[in-house]
């Protein structure tokens, strides 16, 4: 049943968009719009047509939404999200570190450093000169 509702209400959505489309704009700013009188459908008579057209899609789309509407809030749980999960997930325990391990430096031996030893190897940083000259 939401399944069927759920595709009519596409349909009028789509239907709905696509007679707005169609309308004349008032305003102009598009630079469209009616063309000259005269023929089977005449200006006056295809706006009273689109009108009416866009009120029935109007509708329809207005009731399908507050039938989905009543329809999922009958499908609904009575607890919220958040106690469903409460419910069904399993404890998790976590570790915390210990400050005295977080800000101390790992073990060492005791004759060696806490800085590693400078290499001899790595040429000195050549010097830039000063933009003052």
């Amino acid at each position: 049943m939401e399944n069927i509702i759920l595709v009519i209400h596409l349909i009028l959505a789509l239907s709905l968009i696509g007679v707005v489309l169609l309308q004349r704009s008032e305003g102009g700013g598009l630079g469209m719009g009616g063309g000259g009188g005269g023929g089977v459908m005449s200006g006056r008579s295809a706006a009273n047509a689109l009108g009416r057209l866009t009120w029935i899609f109007a509708i329809g789309f207005i009731i399908t939404s507050i039938s989905l509407t009543v329809l999922a809030a009958r499908n609904a749980a009575g607890d919220s999200v958040i106690e469903r999960l409460g419910a069904d997930a399993p404890a998790v325990e976590t570790t915390v570190p210990v400050a005295s391990d977080v800000l101390t430096p790992p073990a060492a031996a005791v004759e060696a450093p806490l800085t590693p030893p400078a290499s001899t190897d790595v040429p000195a940083p050549a010097t830039v000169p000063s933009p003052s000259q």
